[in-house]
């Protein structure tokens, strides 16, 4: 009985469905908007923390050294650096292989170049490039290397800048930026979402005014009142559904028009091949979120406007 019960609830909101062709499609163009916002905000948030993930990968410590630091003082250093255990590698730089990189990075500009030469010496000091095993554990050495006083012969601190701090400060301000977008993004997802709720709502009680003469049928003959509501709880789920269908088609050609544009602009990542490798799983996403916005619009639609 209940099974039969359930395919005569599934047929007629198929039917309600196709026979509301016009309102039924205003209804799904409208999720539409609301699910694509909602994998926009999916797409936008694992952008933006690959390109973070990149940017802490790539950040490193050079320490820096004054031009009269002695090499064997340095290399003390390098030697006591390594001997951290969240030490990676350590890559001495000494002044003469710091010179020749700066002059090939501006071989092109002969300003600079002829500045170097009227200075008649190296004004570039050796440094150490620094690599933990973990991103987290930049601060804690970067700590280490400024609390520690590494001093020459004559009691001058060898040490001229760590560059740790500053690339910090630009990797703070973009996780701020990544934490307001995602923010932002969430909450034009849920003014969308309830958007698309009172929008269905109202197209559910169009359909239940157009079905009010079968609808006073029914009541008559005795009809459950689940298997009233049923139908139009249904009809909403289907909104849903071809709304989410239709969001994934959209999503192909627009992820691939911005694919190569945001591999160039975010550190590598193409958006298009992120869609087609999680396709499964964005599609669970969007179609469990049109189904759930289409079956609550409905519902209350039907708990307000049929009541037993």
């Amino acid at each position: 009985m209940l099974w039969l019960n359930v395919k005569r609830v599934v047929k007629s909101g198929f039917f309600s469905f196709f026979r509301n062709g016009f309102v039924s499609l205003s209804s799904v163009l409208v999720m539409v908007v609301t699910l694509f916002a909602i994998g926009s905000v999916i797409f936008l948030g694992v952008t933006l923390e690959s390109t973070l993930g990149i940017l802490r990968d790539k950040v490193d410590i050079r320490v820096t050294f004054i031009v009269d630091a002695q090499e064997d003082a340095i290399l003390n250093l390098k030697k006591t650096i390594e001997a951290l255990p969240e030490i990676e590698f350590v890559t001495y730089t000494s002044r003469d292989e710091a010179l020749a990189e700066f002059t090939e990075r501006h071989k092109d500009d002969q300003l600079i170049l002829q500045a170097l030469d009227e200075l008649g010496e190296n004004p570039l000091g050796a440094s150490l490039d620094i690599k933990t095993k973990d991103p987290s554990q930049y601060e804690g050495v970067a700590n280490f290397l400024q609390d520690k006083e590494f001093l020459s012969s004559d009691g001058v601190s060898i040490i001229d800048e760590i560059n740790f701090f500053q690339n910090k400060e630009a990797i703070d301000k973009l996780s701020g930026i990544i934490d307001a977008s995602e923010r932002l993004g969430f909450a034009v997802a849920i003014i969308l979402a309830i958007t698309s709720i009172l929008i269905t709502l109202n197209t559910i009680r169009l359909v239940i005014y157009i079905s009010r003469e079968e609808i006073s049928v029914m009541r008559l003959v005795g009809a459950n009142p689940l298997f009233i509501k049923g139908p139009f709880v249904f009809e909403g789920v289907l909104y849903g559904f071809f709304a989410g269908v239709l969001t994934l088609v959209v999503f192909f050609p627009a992820t691939y028009w911005f694919g190569d544009l945001t591999k160039d602009f975010f550190v590598g990542l193409n958006i298009f091949d992120y869609y087609l490798g999680n396709f499964f799983e964005v599609a669970f996403i969007i179609l469990i979120s049109g189904v759930i916005i289409g079956a609550i619009s409905s519902y209350l639609a039907t708990r307000r406007y049929l009541k037993d």
